[in-house]
Parts: structure tokens; C-alpha cells; sequence
């Protein structure tokens, strides 16, 4: 988009940009073509890729617009001082840069991390910027779930709840990955009068084309599949998913394979409790997007079992879940991901820690193909409706240009 001959220029700052090799499928490598058909677009992100642990050397996709890799330390594990060091110089960097560079039309800025989003969004106000922010997830609150001490754990994180507040109130517009985090920004915003709702969501044609590419052969023994993919971490409860599994099998029949796609630092303790339990299970480590789509398509359902008191709402996986035309069965809390479910009637909520609740819903799926059939079809439908990217991020690109 122009405004007189001269196109404008829009900055899009990530920490968490994946991969960068299009072997994931990341929201702002998949955004920013889709406003460079209009724009100038530079995208701002760390060196370090926060999945793998490691500093990026080569392999970047190509690409027609600007990618621009600013330093940071990295960390070893997520939860640490050294993570929130590496995110203190990554925001010290993102400051450095956008006062070395001419100044942009509009900054569209990921929220997390905080420190960069915060020195963006005083940027942005001090030069009459505008300023959109994508949130991603909440933090604090996310870390609180893992480190929780009453009282403590408030006052520890109480300077990051303030600074998430802040950017959140500087924003001129919010969008976010669900409707609870936009209503979380709208409580200290008094800008905008109504945010966006925007799933992560996937582009539908490019996951049924990578069903296409990465077919899997079952063997014809009449075994189902009960899949999960993201990752092996303290907000995912895969041990409940073998203990129904386990009822299941107690029962005298036959439970499903578990197919865990991913990777994270509760790899070993599930695979050691799975081992102890003699689940049968595959962990397959960490996917390319390609190779993740034909696997879960192979499965006959899916599992988002996510722990009590978790931060998460819509996410990557409920995107994947929903096209892969499968039913779920979901732990997660989350009332807007639950009404989803409801509303399209294609799978059953259960309570958090509940493993005889699980294992009845799961049995249940077992014993009825019809039942998988129609639930299954109606998660596509809700895909189709609420989470193709070639749609939705559309919606994105209309806020950057009201």
C-alpha cells in the first residue's frame, strides 16, 4: 500500500520466529509476505531460535523482504535467569536498532517476549509510530504455572506483569491469538475501543498438501492411533494420557497407539513412565510442519491434555487438531477452546487430572467409528470456518491499514 508514491513502511518485531527455513509454520514468516505485496517490510527477530536452543547459521529462507537477526546470549532452558538476561539484551538490541534505522510507517510487534515489545512500544509513542501488537501468550502468568510459590511467586513476577501492562496500554491497536488475550490487553488499553480475535490457525491448503507429501502406512491390523504433537513440557499432562490408556488396557482392550510428536525438557520422564507402564506408545521427536501434518492425519483422534491452571488459550495445535479432520479429547481449561468444542460437537471436554474420565471418552471413540466420523468431519468444518490462515490473516493486514 502506498500513501502518495511512496509505500509504506512496516517493521514486524519477533523474538520467536521459528525455524526460519519454512520447515515450521510460524505466524509472522507467514504474515510478512503477505504484507510485502503492498509494503516495504522488514522482519526483526533474535539470532538465537528459542526451539532448538541454538544461534542460527544459515539455512534462512529466502525471501523478498528484509530479515534482520539481532543478537542475544540464548538460554538452556526455559525457565531460568539466563532466559530473562538473554531477553534484557534482546530488548537493549531492538532499541539500538530502531534508533539506527529511518523511521517506519507502523511497528507490528509480537507480545512475548517483554523487553523488546517495551522498547518498541516507548519508540513508537516518543516518534508518533503506530504501534500494533500481536499477543502471543501471557506472561507472567505462563511462568507462574511452573513457578508457583504463594506470595513470592507475586512479588518475583510483579515488575514483568507491570511492564506487560504497559505495552499492552501503549498499543494503538491489539490483536491476539484469542479473545481471552485480547480482553486481558483491553482491561489497561484506553485507546482502542474492541481488539481482534486471530487464531494462530495454519493454511489448510498447505497442510492437506502436506498430507499429500508425507503419507503414512498404517499396518492393517486394525490398531488406531490416538495422537499429540507441541511440546514435552510442565503444561502438558501426557501422564494422565497414559493412565487412561492404561485403564483401557486393563479393561481388556485394546487402547490406542500414543503417536507423541515433539520434543521438550519431560521427554525422559514420559518416556520413563510410559516404559514403567508398558503403554504403547512412539515418541518421534521433533517434526518438520510437512512431516507433523501426515502423521497426525494418520491418527483416528487426537488428545490436548493441558494441566490445571495453565496460561494457554487458542494455540498452534487446536489449528493442526481441527484440520486434520480428527475428533479431541481436551483437558484444557481454556472456556474458549471448550466452546469451541461444544459448538461444533467435534470431540468431549474432561475435567484436568481426571484419567478415568479420559479413558471413558477415549473408549468411547474407540467403540464407535460413526461417532470418530462425524466428530471428525465437524473439526474440519470448524477449521475451515475459524482457523485458515488464507483467510484470516487478512483480518491482519485490514487493522494495519484502517
Amino acid at each position: 500500500m502506498e500513501q502518495g508514491n511512496k509505500r509504506i513502511d512496516i517493521v514486524i518485531i519477533a523474538n520467536f520466529c521459528g525455524n526460519l527455513d519454512g520447515s515450521d509454520n510460524n505466524r509472522f514468516v507467514y504474515l510478512a509476505p503477505i504484507l510485502e505485496k503492498d509494503c516495504d517490510v522488514e522482519l526483526i527477530t533474535s539470532d538465537f531460535n528459542h526451539m532448538s536452543k541454538q544461534h542460527r547459521h544459515g539455512n534462512m529462507l529466502a525471501s523478498t523482504y528484509k530479515i534482520t537477526l539481532l543478537h542475544e546470549p540464548g538460554y538452556s532452558k526455559n525457565i531460568s535467569l539466563w532466559r530473562f538476561l538473554s531477553h534484557w539484551i534482546w530488548g537493549r538490541n531492538v532499541k539500538k536498532y530502531l534508533l539506527s534505522r529511518k523511521k517506519p510507517d507502523a511497528v507490528y510487534c509480537a507480545v512475548p517476549s517483554l523487553t523488546g515489545a517495551f522498547e518498541a512500544a516507548k519508540y513508537c509513542e516518543k516518534n508518533n509510530i503506530k504501534f500494533l501488537i500481536d499477543i502471543q501468550d501471557l506472561w507472567p502468568e505462563a511462568f507462574g504455572m511452573v513457578f508457583h510459590i504463594p506470595i513470592i511467586s507475586d512479588l518475583i513476577f510483579f515488575p514483568w506483569k507491570r511492564l506487560a501492562d504497559s505495552i499492552y496500554s501503549r498499543a494503538d491497536e491489539i490483536i491476539a491469538v484469542s479473545q481471552t488475550y485480547v480482553d486481558t490487553a483491553l482491561k489497561v488499553n484506553r485507546k482502542c475501543k474492541h481488539g481482534h480475535s486471530i487464531f494462530l490457525g495454519t493454511d489448510l491448503d498447505t497442510f492437506d498438501k502436506n498430507v499429500l507429501e508425507h503419507p503414512i502406512e498404517k499396518n492393517s491390523s486394525g490398531e488406531l492411533w490416538i495422537g499429540y504433537c507441541g511440546t514435552l513440557g510442565s503444561s502438558y499432562d501426557l501422564i494422565c494420557v497414559f493412565d487412561a490408556l492404561k485403564i483401557i488396557t486393563e479393561k481388556g482392550i485394546q487402547a490406542p497407539r500414543f503417536i507423541i510428536m515433539g520434543d521438550g525438557p519431560r521427554r525422559k520422564e514420559f518416556e520413563d513412565y510410559a516404559k514403567k507402564n508398558n503403554i504403547n506408545c512412539e515418541f518421534t521427536g521433533l517434526l518438520s510442519y510437512g512431516e507433523m501434518c501426515g502423521l497426525i492425519k494418520a491418527c483416528d483422534m487426537v488428545v490436548n491434555p493441558i494441566t490445571c491452571g495453565a496460561a494457554q488459550s487458542i494455540i498452534n495445535k487446536h489449528a493442526d487438531y481441527a484440520a486434520s479432520g480428527l475428533p479431541v479429547i481436551n483437558t484444557q481449561e481454556c472456556v474458549e477452546y471448550r466452546n469451541l468444542i461444544d459448538k461444533y460437537q467435534m470431540g468431549f471436554n474432561c475435567n484436568n487430572n481426571d484419567s478415568e474420565a479420559l479413558a471413558e471418552k477415549i473408549l468411547q471413540l474407540i467403540q464407535d467409528k460413526s461417532l470418530r466420523e462425524r466428530m471428525g468431519n465437524n473439526a474440519r468444518k470448524c477449521a475451515e470456518k475459524n482457523f485458515d490462515r488464507s483467510y484470516s490473516y487478512n483480518q491482519i493486514r485490514q487493522v494495519l491499514f484502517e
